[in-house]
C-alpha cells in the first residue's frame, strides 16, 4: 500500500510538472485522491480533516490570484514597467537593481504568483524597451519569487502552511523572518550580479522611440496598500487573512467591472479554482503518503532542537526535498514530520528550505515551472544549465545566511 501512494504522488508531480496536452495540475490529482479513498490509503475523516485545515489557505490563494488580476487589469504592471524603464536611464545593471526591488515587492504584497505571471512579462518588455539583454533580469524574477517570499505570510502557499503550523500572528512571522529575508536578498543580488555581470556589462542598443508612460493607478495602489495594512491589524484580532484579501478583491472587482476593465469569467479564471482544486487533492495524495511511512521516515531524518546546526538541517534537508517532489509537497510532508506543535525555529528554517531551494532545479517549485513556460512563450530561453550555475551561485549561500539570521532571532 505504501508503494501505491507513492505511486501516485509521482504521477501527480508529473502530471504537474509536464501538463501532456496541456492539462490542468487537477487532471491527475482529483482521481489520485479519489483512489487514496477507495483504496482505504487514507481513512475518509482523515482526508477530510486534511481538506478542512487547507480549505481557508487555498481560499486565501484564490483571493489574491483574484487581486493581482485585477491590479494588472486597473494598469499597476505596466505603470511599474514604465517607471523601471525612466528610472533605469537606459543602463543594464540599474534596471537589475529595479527589477529586484520591483520583484521583490511584487513578491512580497501580491504573492510570487504574480511575480512569475504578472511581472516577468513586463520586466522582458521592458530590457528589450531600453536594449538590455533579457536574461538577468527574467532570471531575477524567478529567483526572487522563490526567495523573496520569506517576509509575509501572504507572498507564498507554503509561508501560509508555515503561518498555520507554527502559531505566529502575522506581525509576529514578519518580525521573525525580516532579518532571514534581509540576508536572502542581500546573497540573492550578488550571486546573480556575479552570474549574469557579462550580460549585465553589454551597453543597452535601444534604437526605438520611448513609449508614452502609463497613468499612475491610485485606486488600485490605495486597495492593495489596505489590504495589505488589513492583514498585518486582522492578525490579532483573530480574523482569517483569507477574509482580508477576498474583502480587498471585492473593492477593487467592484470598480474594475464598472469601468469594463476585466469581465466577470476572467475574473473567475482568475481565481484559478481548477489549481485550488489542485492542491486540495495533493494535500490528500501528501497525507496518505505521509500516514503510509513516508513521514515517520522524514521526521527520523531531521534534527531537533533549535541550535544553529539544528536549524541548518532542517533548512537543507527542506531544500533538497523540494527539488525532489516540489516545494509544496515537500512543505506538506515535512510540516507533518515535525509534529503537532513544533518549535517556531524549526517551521521557519523549514520554509527557508522549501522557498529558497527551489532556485536550484527548475522542478523545485511550480512557480518556476510557470516561469519558464512565460518565457518560452516569448522566445526568450532559459537554459538548464544556466538555471543551474545561477542556483549554485545563490541557493547553498542564501540557505546558510538566511538560516544564519533565523538563528540570531529566534
Amino acid at each position: 500500500m505504501t508503494a501505491l501512494a507513492v505511486a501516485l504522488l509521482a504521477v501527480v508531480l508529473v502530471v504537474a510538472v509536464t501538463r501532456p496536452r496541456g492539462l490542468p495540475e487537477a487532471a491527475a490529482a482529483v482521481p489520485a485522491a479519489a483512489i487514496v479513498l477507495v483504496t482505504g490509503l487514507l481513512a475518509t475523516d482523515k482526508a477530510w480533516d486534511e481538506v478542512r485545515e487547507l480549505g481557508p489557505t487555498v481560499g486565501f490563494l484564490a483571493a489574491v490570484l483574484v487581486l493581482a488580476h485585477l491590479a494588472d487589469a486597473e494598469g499597476v504592471f505596466r505603470w511599474a514597467g514604465g517607471l523601471l524603464a525612466h528610472h533605469s536611464r537606459h543602463r543594464p545593471r540599474r534596471l537589475f537593481v529595479l527589477v529586484v526591488l520591483a520583484a521583490t515587492l511584487t513578491t512580497t504584497v501580491l504573492s510570487l504568483d504574480a511575480t512569475v505571471v504578472l511581472l516577468t512579462p513586463v520586466v522582458l518588455h521592458t530590457a528589450r524597451r531600453i536594449g538590455a539583454r533579457p536574461a538577468p533580469h527574467a532570471f531575477a524574477c524567478a529567483h526572487l519569487a522563490n526567495s523573496g517570499s520569506l517576509l509575509l505570510p501572504v507572498a507564498n502557499l507554503t509561508n501560509l502552511l508555515a503561518l498555520q503550523a507554527s502559531g505566529l500572528t502575522f506581525l509576529g512571522f514578519a518580525a521573525l523572518m525580516l532579518l532571514p529575508q534581509l540576508a536572502v536578498l542581500l546573497v540573492e543580488y550578488v550571486g546573480l550580479r556575479l552570474t549574469f555581470r557579462d550580460d549585465l556589462a553589454a551597453p543597452a542598443d535601444a534604437d526605438g522611440p520611448d513609449e508614452e508612460e502609463a497613468s499612475v493607478p491610485r485606486v488600485a495602489l490605495v486597495v492593495l496598500a489596505a489590504t495589505l495594512l488589513g492583514f498585518a491589524a486582522a492578525s490579532p484580532l483573530g480574523i482569517e487573512p483569507v477574509w482580508v484579501a477576498v474583502a480587498g478583491a471585492v473593492v477593487l472587482a467592484v470598480r474594475t467591472l464598472i469601468t469594463r476593465r476585466t469581465r466577470v469569467r476572467d475574473v473567475v479564471a482568475a481565481a484559478s479554482p481548477l489549481f485550488c482544486l489542485f492542491v486540495l487533492a495533493l494535500g490528500v495524495v501528501v497525507a496518505a503518503v505521509t500516514d503510509r511511512g513516508l513521514g515517520a521516515l522524514v521526521a527520523a531524518l531531521l534534527p531537533t532542537g533549535t541550535s544553529f546546526t539544528a536549524l541548518l538541517g532542517l533548512a537543507a534537508i527542506a531544500a533538497v526535498l523540494a527539488n525532489v517532489v516540489n516545494n509544496l509537497p515537500a512543505t506538506l510532508i515535512l510540516l507533518a514530520a515535525l509534529g503537532p506543535s513544533p518549535a517556531v525555529g524549526a517551521v521557519l528554517a523549514v520554509l527557508i528550505g522549501v522557498n529558497v531551494g527551489p532556485n536550484l532545479t527548475p522542478v523545485g517549485s511550480l512557480a518556476t515551472l510557470l516561469w519558464r513556460r512565460v518565457l518560452a512563450d516569448r522566445g526568450v530561453p532559459a537554459p538548464l544549465g544556466t538555471f543551474t550555475v545561477a542556483g549554485l551561485a545563490t541557493v547553498p549561500a542564501a540557505v546558510l545566511a538566511g538560516t544564519a539570521a533565523l538563528a540570531l532571532v529566534v
